[in-house]
């Protein structure tokens, strides 16, 4: 067994900077050491004294490892797994936080690394990446799915889940396959609409570029996803593309089907499409993050004068209740407010929801 508290990480992004930072926070006492191929990642993680030990690759300090997380491209982790198999000791769990888990799995086969594999991933992420945007508390209350390999021992599945749970995640375990079944559907595939719709609206706008104009608001919030890291969504659809392909075909047979209503203008099976969709959502607990990021925000209603929203801002500020982004919203179409304000955190949304209402503002989208 592993005789130190040391946790190593390979790659210090989002996801690998999250979790070490959240491991700082509730475990100050551990060793945590890192390698990343950005050099200025590893200077920022030391300064903030989030790791111990900067490593300018994957060597011998890697040994003796409670933990080793996996945190680079997908591509890159599958990669990195044969440099790591003389220094994985018999109390080591190795583990990745890939959002499509077969690749790894099969290749950890290859190498006969089974005993010390427990696929991770951490349904939790943003439209900002690395390690700057990096916070402890980015995969609380998140779904964190773990999936052992065959040859995993139930102990260390075990302690692997209560440590996730420790970090204030949510352990789901789940067979790797049905992982990127699942993934394939409720991620991966939002994300290829956002980014197709998005280029639909760029390649059929108008000369003065009107639809770009008038598609803030609604259509920013239903597309939001598609700001995220091109690299990493490739790297995802080549990775999981059997699943995805099928996954899209069965898609695109239900935007021919919607096409057939509207052609056909069938009232009952428009209506139907729509309100099985709006109860079918609405059902979705609101208590633990998803695969997508939650965005904690809300409309409001303000007078059209000089000074309304430093009157909110102050009236907030006030409060202790710090703003994230404020932005006014000029069509009304999709959502009535005028001014969007959006926050770090539920409880802060909440309560300056709450806040503002007392005042007699109009709230939108709580």
């Amino acid at each position: 067994m592993s005789s130190t508290n040391k946790v190593g990480f390979i790659g210090l992004g989002l996801i690998g900077g999250s979790i070490a930072k959240a491991i700082r926070k509730y475990y100050p006492d551990y060793e945590i050491i890192a390698y990343d191929k950005n050099r200025e990642t590893l200077a920022l993680a030391v300064q903030e004294g989030i790791i111990h030990t900067s490593c300018s690759s994957i060597d011998d300090n890697f040994r003796g490892c409670l933990y080793i997380f996996l945190c680079a491209p997908v591509s890159c982790n599958t990669a990195y797994l044969a440099q790591l198999k003389d220094l994985v000791s018999d109390g080591c769990i190795l583990t990745d936080v890939g959002s499509v888990k077969s690749s790894i799995h099969e290749e950890i086969k290859a190498l006969d690394m089974e005993e010390y594999f427990i696929g991770g991933h951490p349904m939790a992420g943003s439209e900002k990446s690395g390690f700057a945007n990096a916070k402890a508390h980015l995969i609380e209350n998140a779904y964190y799915i773990l999936t052992p390999s065959e040859k995993a021992p139930s102990e260390k599945v075990d302690a692997y889940r209560d440590f996730v749970s420790s970090l204030k995640a949510l352990p789901v375990i789940l067979d790797y396959k049905e992982h990127d079944c699942i993934t394939g559907t409720i991620s991966h595939l939002p994300h290829i609409i956002a980014s197709t719709l998005v280029n639909y609206v760029r390649e059929h706008d108008t000369k003065d570029e009107l639809m770009k104009a008038l598609a803030a608001g609604g259509f920013k919030d239903i597309t939001r996803i598609a700001s995220s890291s091109p690299v990493m969504w490739q790297q995802i659809c080549l990775k999981n593309r059997e699943n995805i392909s099928q996954i899209l075909e069965d898609y695109i047979d239900l935007l021919r089907q919607a096409k057939t209503y509207v052609d056909s203008g069938d009232e009952d099976r428009l209506y139907s499409m729509f309100e099985t969709s709006r109860d079918y959502r609405d059902s979705m607990p609101n208590s633990s993050a998803g695969p997508i990021k939650k965005q904690f925000a809300f409309y409001c209603d303000i007078i059209d004068e000089a000074g309304g929203i430093a009157t909110i801002a102050t009236i907030l500020a006030s409060n202790h209740i710090n703003i994230k982004n404020v932005g006014i919203i000029h069509n009304r179409e999709f959502e009535e407010g005028a001014l969007k304000i959006e926050f770090y955190d539920e409880v802060s949304s909440a309560k300056a929801a709450e806040l503002l209402q007392k005042y007699h503002y109009i709230v939108y989208g709580t």
